[in-house]
Protein backbone atom coordinates (compact mmCIF):
# COMPACT_ATOMS: atom_id res chain seq x y z
CA UNK A 1 0.00 0.00 0.00
CA UNK A 2 2.94 2.17 0.79
CA UNK A 3 4.47 2.36 -2.89
CA UNK A 4 0.20 2.73 -4.38
CA UNK A 5 0.15 5.57 -2.16
CA UNK A 6 3.12 6.95 -3.41
CA UNK A 7 2.50 6.22 -7.12
CA UNK A 8 -0.63 8.85 -6.86
CA UNK A 9 1.34 11.63 -6.53
CA UNK A 10 1.52 13.77 -9.63
CA UNK A 11 5.46 13.61 -9.98
CA UNK A 12 4.45 9.89 -11.12
CA UNK A 13 1.70 10.53 -12.81
CA UNK A 14 3.18 12.87 -15.24
CA UNK A 15 0.59 12.10 -17.87
CA UNK A 16 -2.61 12.33 -15.64
CA UNK A 17 -1.69 14.74 -12.49
CA UNK A 18 -2.56 14.13 -9.07
CA UNK A 19 -4.78 10.97 -8.43
CA UNK A 20 -6.02 12.04 -4.48
CA UNK A 21 -7.73 15.50 -5.96
CA UNK A 22 -10.74 15.57 -3.71
CA UNK A 23 -11.19 13.48 -0.93
CA UNK A 24 -13.78 11.01 -2.73
CA UNK A 25 -10.27 10.07 -4.37
CA UNK A 26 -8.98 8.93 -0.93
CA UNK A 27 -11.89 7.52 -0.11
CA UNK A 28 -11.76 5.17 -3.48
CA UNK A 29 -7.96 4.63 -2.64
CA UNK A 30 -8.60 3.61 1.29
CA UNK A 31 -11.45 1.49 -0.55
CA UNK A 32 -9.28 -0.30 -3.41
CA UNK A 33 -6.74 -1.31 -0.19
CA UNK A 34 -9.81 -2.60 1.96
CA UNK A 35 -8.38 0.13 4.45
CA UNK A 36 -11.18 0.37 7.06
CA UNK A 37 -9.88 3.16 9.38
CA UNK A 38 -11.57 4.03 12.22
CA UNK A 39 -11.13 7.36 11.85
CA UNK A 40 -13.83 6.92 8.83
CA UNK A 41 -16.15 4.88 11.42
CA UNK A 42 -16.37 8.39 13.55
CA UNK A 43 -16.42 10.46 10.58
CA UNK A 44 -17.91 8.99 7.84
CA UNK A 45 -15.91 10.23 4.67
CA UNK A 46 -12.28 11.69 4.66
CA UNK A 47 -12.14 15.66 4.86
CA UNK A 48 -10.13 18.14 3.15
CA UNK A 49 -7.68 18.13 6.08
CA UNK A 50 -7.67 14.18 5.62
CA UNK A 51 -6.80 14.27 2.51
CA UNK A 52 -3.96 16.69 3.11
CA UNK A 53 -2.12 14.69 6.14
CA UNK A 54 -2.14 11.87 3.94
CA UNK A 55 -0.58 13.67 1.11
CA UNK A 56 2.06 15.13 3.99
CA UNK A 57 1.99 11.09 4.75
CA UNK A 58 2.76 10.05 0.81
CA UNK A 59 5.78 12.25 0.63
CA UNK A 60 6.96 11.04 3.93
CA UNK A 61 6.28 7.37 2.62
CA UNK A 62 8.71 7.98 -0.51
CA UNK A 63 11.33 9.04 1.41
CA UNK A 64 11.16 5.80 3.26
CA UNK A 65 10.85 4.15 0.04
CA UNK A 66 14.14 6.15 -0.88
CA UNK A 67 15.84 5.39 2.23
CA UNK A 68 19.75 4.43 1.59
CA UNK A 69 20.55 2.54 4.57
CA UNK A 70 18.19 -0.23 6.03
CA UNK A 71 18.35 1.52 9.13
CA UNK A 72 17.74 5.00 8.27
CA UNK A 73 14.33 3.18 6.69
CA UNK A 74 13.36 1.13 9.98
CA UNK A 75 13.87 4.49 12.11
CA UNK A 76 11.04 5.88 9.72
CA UNK A 77 9.26 3.34 9.50
CA UNK A 78 8.67 2.70 13.21
CA UNK A 79 8.14 6.34 13.40
CA UNK A 80 5.09 5.84 11.31
CA UNK A 81 4.19 2.95 13.43
CA UNK A 82 4.78 5.10 16.77
CA UNK A 83 2.28 7.66 15.86
CA UNK A 84 -0.89 5.73 16.73
CA UNK A 85 0.23 2.09 16.72
CA UNK A 86 -1.29 -0.11 19.93
CA UNK A 87 0.17 -3.72 18.16
CA UNK A 88 -1.13 -6.40 16.16
CA UNK A 89 -3.54 -8.94 16.94
CA UNK A 90 -4.88 -11.87 14.99
CA UNK A 91 -8.49 -12.38 15.11
CA UNK A 92 -10.53 -14.06 12.50
CA UNK A 93 -12.40 -12.66 9.80
CA UNK A 94 -16.14 -12.59 8.57
CA UNK A 95 -15.31 -15.58 6.50
CA UNK A 96 -13.73 -17.65 9.92
CA UNK A 97 -10.05 -17.18 8.41
CA UNK A 98 -7.36 -15.85 10.63
CA UNK A 99 -6.29 -12.35 9.33
CA UNK A 100 -3.74 -9.77 11.14
CA UNK A 101 -5.22 -6.60 12.25
CA UNK A 102 -2.82 -3.51 12.88
CA UNK A 103 -4.55 -1.86 16.22
CA UNK A 104 -4.35 1.80 16.42
CA UNK A 105 -5.28 4.29 19.36
CA UNK A 106 -8.85 5.30 19.87
CA UNK A 107 -9.47 8.79 18.29
CA UNK A 108 -6.64 8.54 16.07
CA UNK A 109 -6.44 10.89 12.56
CA UNK A 110 -6.85 8.83 9.65
CA UNK A 111 -3.48 10.06 8.01
CA UNK A 112 -2.22 8.72 11.68
CA UNK A 113 -3.85 5.43 11.51
CA UNK A 114 -2.80 4.80 7.40
CA UNK A 115 0.69 5.68 9.12
CA UNK A 116 1.12 2.61 11.32
CA UNK A 117 -0.25 0.14 8.19
CA UNK A 118 2.40 1.82 6.33
CA UNK A 119 5.49 1.72 8.65
CA UNK A 120 4.59 -2.10 9.61
CA UNK A 121 3.98 -3.26 5.44
CA UNK A 122 7.50 -1.60 4.89
CA UNK A 123 9.19 -3.29 8.23
CA UNK A 124 7.64 -6.29 6.91
CA UNK A 125 9.21 -6.13 3.78
CA UNK A 126 12.46 -5.39 4.53
CA UNK A 127 12.27 -8.39 6.54
CA UNK A 128 11.00 -11.13 4.68
CA UNK A 129 12.60 -9.58 1.21
CA UNK A 130 16.02 -7.08 2.27
CA UNK A 131 16.31 -3.45 1.36
CA UNK A 132 17.86 -4.01 -2.38
CA UNK A 133 13.92 -4.97 -3.43
CA UNK A 134 13.12 -1.34 -2.58
CA UNK A 135 13.23 0.55 -6.46
CA UNK A 136 12.61 3.09 -8.21
CA UNK A 137 10.78 2.51 -11.95
CA UNK A 138 12.89 1.64 -14.73
CA UNK A 139 10.61 4.05 -16.80
CA UNK A 140 12.46 7.31 -18.15
CA UNK A 141 8.69 8.45 -18.17
CA UNK A 142 7.93 7.58 -14.70
CA UNK A 143 9.36 8.17 -11.22
CA UNK A 144 7.11 5.61 -9.48
CA UNK A 145 8.53 2.77 -6.23
CA UNK A 146 7.23 -0.20 -5.42
CA UNK A 147 8.60 -3.25 -3.76
CA UNK A 148 9.73 -5.85 -5.95
CA UNK A 149 7.85 -9.23 -4.38
CA UNK A 150 8.66 -11.15 -7.44
CA UNK A 151 10.00 -14.53 -6.59
CA UNK A 152 13.09 -13.85 -8.90
CA UNK A 153 13.60 -10.27 -7.66
CA UNK A 154 13.34 -9.40 -11.47
CA UNK A 155 11.04 -6.81 -11.43
CA UNK A 156 11.47 -3.18 -13.26
CA UNK A 157 8.57 -1.35 -13.60
CA UNK A 158 6.24 0.02 -10.45
CA UNK A 159 3.26 -0.40 -12.58
CA UNK A 160 4.18 -3.20 -15.40
CA UNK A 161 0.78 -3.14 -17.49
CA UNK A 162 1.30 0.90 -18.10
CA UNK A 163 4.90 1.35 -17.21
CA UNK A 164 6.40 -1.87 -18.67
CA UNK A 165 3.37 -1.68 -22.15
CA UNK A 166 5.06 1.72 -22.39
CA UNK A 167 8.40 0.19 -22.61
CA UNK A 168 7.64 -2.53 -24.59
CA UNK A 169 5.65 0.14 -27.13
CA UNK A 170 8.73 2.27 -27.66
CA UNK A 171 11.14 -0.63 -27.92
CA UNK A 172 9.02 -2.43 -30.76
CA UNK A 173 8.67 0.72 -32.83
CA UNK A 174 12.49 1.55 -32.31
CA UNK A 175 12.92 -1.85 -33.80
CA UNK A 176 10.21 -1.15 -36.56
CA UNK A 177 12.31 1.89 -37.65
CA UNK A 178 15.64 0.32 -38.13
CA UNK A 179 13.82 -2.30 -40.59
Amino acid sequence: MATDLVNTAPVVRRSTGEVLVEPPDLERFLTEHEVRPDALARTGTPSDDDLEEVRTLRQEARTLLEAAAEDELVDGATALIRRAGVGPTLQRDGQGRWQWYVTTAPGAPLADELAVLLGTGLLGALRTLSHDRFRHCASQECDGMFVDTSRAGRRRYCMPEVCGNRQNVANFRARQQRR
